[in-house]
């Protein structure tokens, strides 16, 4: 715990001027920003008498080692650089809106040559257009079977559309009416776009000037005898009015408004945002967060505007934001007004609603808020109690000065000694921390060795912290005797990967830096300059596990003793009997099988082990799904598949003359040459036997190892 006063600027050093600042821990890390009309009063305020501060303020300004700050002009550039570095560095003190979940849109992909209508959840993407959210998935697909009957704009997903497009056959949805068709040529792209657009415009509440279209078209052809035409049309009217009664009028006249209301205690605010277009509520969302420091509902409402619309542009922000309470400071009122009108385009009206519809529908939204917090804290008490509770025992049984804020978990995947990998998971607070995963390979040896594998990966671990440490200026005198980072032949850690968070559609975890194998050279003279930034694998745990019993604790404690590694606690979990080891100890730890610490770490474990099996399992079907020409220099995927698609398989291509490959179109002598090489530099597999009749199968592609 830092004194505050160890860090306190000058008072002559802090500007009287609007300013952005930022406090960092000791590790350099940016753990809180905030901005100021007046730096000096402000940043005074956090070096008073510890006991006046909020408990929360108290335990940031302790956490923090130093401050710093920015001057700017005006509050509207204060307000634009505050966001920036919020949404830059993720400062853990920093008050954010967390979706208590994903919330589906109903999303039209006008960036495609034939745009489609889809569920999509998740960040939105350029040139997509969004309406909603809404509650429930459901809802949207109920909307859209509804609207697709007047507006038949395709819904097929890539491979069913290139599917349909090939055998020149339409998809049911054509055959029934309910899409264009565009994938065998019944409209035209540019027909195709203007139903999609059509469909925007409806969607976005123009409404009424379309449904007066149809009625007039269906009385013309109604006085034209056409009966049937009517007919349809008058059946279109009454698909879309019920698509328009799922979403109840709330303003009589037409407005597009979100309406934001807070929900607050003294330590958890809740937001609820309803979105309104065209009168109706089109979309409702909600969020909960901490309060950091003592703020009042106008600081919660601004803080909620930054995030609700700092990554928005255009119709996205909506012509009138109606709020609870705005900051009893004109210039910063104004200053929001203008940053939310910079988003949009045009003039944003930001105001609290005084009277009539708008007021009621405000009194709505807040009870929504007020519910939404009540049903929140119901649900996090039991949930605060027991994570620390299990933190306490943890600490207690292990003999820990402190409780673990900061766990980390290793654990070793392979199959039958192929494919070797390793895992760390990190949990802080008792909850799980994505964002902080790793995924290593093991390099170091060959062949199946859990034991030596997790010395590697908890050497190569400490040792990155190390080179950080170093190049930050932590490195003290007592450290030179240990293994500096990089000694031993090692030049960094080799093919770390971040993984985040797992997609809401497909539950993959995305790519990161070092993947496919690549060296991640990060070595302490490649390590980025130091600007606050989460860094990976710079800030020590206070706790270490290990997926294993005495030997893999052994190994693990070793080489944090290589180190020079002294203050990070280690432990293990076996699997059989639930034990906790210790290193140097002949007897485990054993907790009570109800014990909270226990199934916590339990939990760490399992977690490790599904992200460790995962990778793992991901590596060996990428190498299953190789090809001897995938070694071939110049010869791309298309090519490839010619290849396979003129001979039949690997195996008849293999038997091929130059002469022969040559004949492939696209393939010129010089990489026919090359193919025949590769091929004959690769042993045929044994032939596959086919187990009921005993007739040996051929080789069927390239799809396995030949």
């Amino acid at each position: 715990m830092a004194d505050p006063s160890s860090y306190r600027p000058k008072p002559g050093q802090i500007p009287d001027s609007p300013g952005v600042y930022k406090f960092r821990d000791d590790h350099r890390r940016v753990i809180y920003v905030g901005k100021a009309k007046s730096l000096r009063p402000r940043l005074s305020s956090y070096f008073q008498d510890l006991a006046n501060l909020h408990p929360r303020t108290r335990t940031m300004v302790t956490t923090a080692a130093s401050v710093e700050w920015t001057v700017v002009s005006t509050e509207v550039e204060a307000l634009q650089l505050e966001y920036s570095w919020i949404k830059e560095y993720d400062p853990r003190f920093n008050v954010k809106y967390r979706d208590d979940k994903s919330y589906p849109y109903l999303a039209v992909t006008l960036n495609e040559e034939f745009p489609r209508v889809q569920v999509m959840r998740g960040a939105k993407k350029k040139g997509v257009r969004y309406f909603g959210p809404y509650g429930h998935a459901w809802a949207i697909r109920e909307t859209v079977d509804l609207m697709l009957r007047v507006f038949p704009v395709r819904t097929c997903s890539a491979g069913v559309f290139k599917n349909a497009e090939r055998t020149g056959r339409p998809c049911l949805l054509g055959y029934i009416g309910k899409c264009s068709a565009p994938c065998v040529g019944r409209v035209t792209p540019d027909e195709h776009r203007e139903l999609a657009e059509e469909f925007c415009d409806f969607m976005a509440g123009r409404t009424g000037a379309y449904i007066r279209r149809l009625e007039r078209r269906m009385t013309d052809a109604a006085e034209e005898m056409e009966y049937e035409r009517a007919g349809r049309l008058r059946d279109d009217i009454g698909a879309l009015r019920r698509a328009m009664e799922k979403s109840a009028v709330v303003l009589a006249d037409a407005t597009d408004a979100d309406l934001i209301a807070v929900a607050e205690d003294e330590l958890e605010a809740a937001v609820q945002i309803f979105h309104v277009r065209g009168g109706r509520v089109r979309g409702q969302r909600g969020w909960v967060t901490d309060k950091v420091e003592e703020v009042d509902t106008a600081g919660l409402v601004e803080d909620a505007l930054q995030q609700l619309y700092g990554e928005e542009s255009g119709d996205s922000v909506p012509k009138e934001v109606l709020v609870p309470a705005l900051p009893e400071d004109q210039v910063a009122t104004d200053a929001l007004s203008q940053w939310l009108s910079e988003r949009r385009g045009s003039q944003v009206s930001l105001r609290v609603p005084q009277r009539g519809d708008k007021k009621d529908l405000m009194a709505t939204v807040g009870r929504n808020a007020q519910q939404s917090l009540v049903l929140h804290k119901t649900k996090r008490a039991s949930d605060l109690t027991t994570r620390s509770r299990a933190l306490e025992e943890i600490a207690q049984a292990l003999g820990l000065d402190s409780v673990p804020l900061r766990i980390e978990c290793f654990d070793i995947s392979h199959l039958q000694g192929d494919d070797v990998v390793a895992s760390m998971v990190v949990f802080e607070d008792g909850l799980a921390r994505k964002s902080e995963y790793r995924r290593f390979q093991i390099k170091g040896f060959e062949g199946q060795d859990d034991v030596r594998s997790m010395h590697e990966v908890i050497g190569r671990r400490f040792k990155r912290y190390l080179a950080e440490k170093e190049r930050t200026g932590e490195w003290t005198e007592e450290n030179e005797g240990s293994t500096a980072p990089g000694e031993n032949g090692e030049n960094g850690d080799n093919g770390e990967n971040a993984a985040d968070a797992a997609d809401d559609m497909t539950g993959q975890i995305p790519a990161a830096p070092g993947e496919n194998g690549h060296a991640d050279h990060l070595g302490p003279s490649s390590l980025k300059e130091d600007d606050g930034r989460p860094k990976r694998f710079a800030y020590p745990p206070q706790l270490v596990v290990v997926d294993g019993g005495q030997p893999q604790v052994a190994a693990a404690k070793r080489a944090m003793d290589e180190l020079g590694i002294d203050d990070v606690a280690v432990c293990g979990l076996a699997k059989r009997l639930e034990e906790v080891w210790l290193p140097d100890d002949d007897d485990p730890v054993v907790l009570p099988r109800s014990s909270e610490g226990l199934y916590l770490l339990q939990r760490v474990r399992d977690e490790a082990h599904r992200f460790a099996i995962t990778y793992q399992r991901a590596k060996r079907a990428k190498r299953i799904r190789t090809s001897p020409l995938d070694d071939v220099p110049g010869l791309g995927e298309t090519r490839k598949q010619a290849l396979i698609k003129h001979f039949g398989s690997v195996k008849k291509l293999r038997q091929a003359t130059i002469e022969q490959i040559c004949e492939v179109p696209g393939l010129g002598r010089k990489t026919a040459e090359s193919v025949a090489v590769a091929l004959a530099g690769t042993a045929p597999a044994a032939p596959a036997v086919n187990t009921a009749t005993g007739e040996i199968m051929e080789d069927d592609g390239g799809s396995t190892h030949d």
